[in-house]
């Protein structure tokens, strides 16, 4: 009975030690882990004005390289080199001790031609009387007349070279054709000169206004004719024609200029064209061959999309793509097509629609398909 009753015993504990350890060996439901939590930007179009920049060199508005037109001595230099002149301030005198002496010469010999005008002249109007009446013979008469001819066009010549003369006399004083800043003379005085030297006197350019010359691919061109023609940019009237320009220092220059002409040529070795602008220069801070870059707007983009650059990567073939939360708190990867960077966004051309969200913070926790908790992005906040 004693070990009836051991037996039972051991068998009850036996069951209760098994139960115990299939219980211990029941795996236990993990706790549930919750989406992670993703900063979204969701994407509202706006209206921008699209801007270029292209470098450029400034060049002066008129340019005048001075040349004596006649052969001499430069007796006087009369500027300052750098300074400003006005148009027809004399820079340089030229000797022009032989250049009076040939017009005071001229000026004799068109006396005496004249001198013997009216007595040709009389004879020849008596003798064609005479011969009207056959007082005397037609051969003598046309003799008289030939007289006054040559006696008139040795007159005529001699007018001529007095007025030749007179111009060359005119040009020993060498005169400014336009008014600007003058620069450094190449001659001193007592040098001698040629007419139509090579080698300029001096140069004087005409600063205010003043010109820019950039230059524009025609890839580019043609991207923008493109654009405007297709509808997604829109000219602003107001803005057309409307130019502003950075100094080499990156300083934003203060004063606006205008659109002045695009070439018609594109230069072959370059592949560009051309843009000519004017600009307004009191102050002179712009000078030849300065450079700058330009800024002119291409035009309005009124549907303008900006995203975040942190929320744009690429993919393994280098492909831009953003990963954007879809109205199902899941996770989805879109392609893109970038125009340009705008400062601290890019501007997309395609890929994105207005109200997207895209995931601009928390980009390493999630991939394509995963469920998210989105949460606007606040910039300057910590990494979540």
């Amino acid at each position: 009975m004693l070990l009836r009753d051991r037996t039972t015993h051991l068998i009850t504990l036996g069951l209760i030690a098994a139960g115990l350890s299939l219980t211990a060996c029941k795996p236990q439901a993990p706790p549930s882990v919750p989406p992670p939590e993703v900063g979204v930007v969701t994407l509202v179009p706006q209206r921008l004005a699209l801007t270029m920049e292209l470098p450029g060199r400034v060049s002066a508005y008129l340019v005048a390289e001075i040349r004596p037109q006649v052969n001499g001595i430069i007796q006087k230099r009369l500027f300052q080199e750098g300074a400003m002149v006005r148009a027809g301030d004399i820079l340089y005198q030229i000797d022009p001790s032989q250049y009076q002496a040939a017009y005071e010469q001229a000026l004799a010999a068109l006396a005496m031609a004249e001198a013997n005008l009216p007595s040709a002249r009389s004879r020849a109007e008596r003798l064609q009387g005479l011969a009207a009446i056959h007082a005397v013979g037609q051969q003598d008469a046309d003799e008289a007349s030939a007289a006054l001819a040559a006696a008139e066009a040795g007159a005529a010549q001699a007018r001529a070279a007095v007025q030749n003369a007179k111009i060359n006399l005119d040009y020993t004083p060498i005169q400014s054709p336009i008014a600007g800043r003058i620069g450094r003379s190449s001659v001193t005085p007592g040098a001698l000169v040629a007419a139509y030297q090579p080698v300029p006197l001096a140069v004087v350019q005409q600063l205010d206004p003043i010109y820019v010359d950039v230059t524009q691919s025609s890839a580019e061109l043609l991207r923008l004719r493109r654009a405007v023609e297709g509808g997604r940019l829109a000219q602003d009237p107001d803005a057309k024609g409307r130019a502003k320009l950075l100094l080499e220092d990156g300083t934003p220059y203060g004063r606006e200029g205008t659109l002045k002409f695009r070439d018609v040529t594109v230069e072959p070795t370059t592949g560009s064209v051309t843009i000519r602008m004017v600009f307004p220069n009191p102050d002179l801070v712009l000078l030849p061959g300065m450079f700058v870059r330009a800024v002119l707007e291409e035009g309005v983009d009124e549907q303008a999309i900006l995203v975040p650059q942190q929320g744009i990567s690429r993919d393994f073939k280098g492909n831009p793509v953003a990963l954007t939360v879809n109205d199902a708190g899941q996770v989805e990867q879109k392609a893109l097509e970038l125009d340009r960077a705008l400062g601290d966004r890019w501007l997309i051309a395609g890929g994105l629609a207005a109200g997207d969200r895209v995931i601009v913070e928390g980009l390493q926790k999630v991939r394509p398909g995963s469920a998210v908790k989105a949460v606007p992005f606040v910039p300057g906040t910590p990494e979540r």
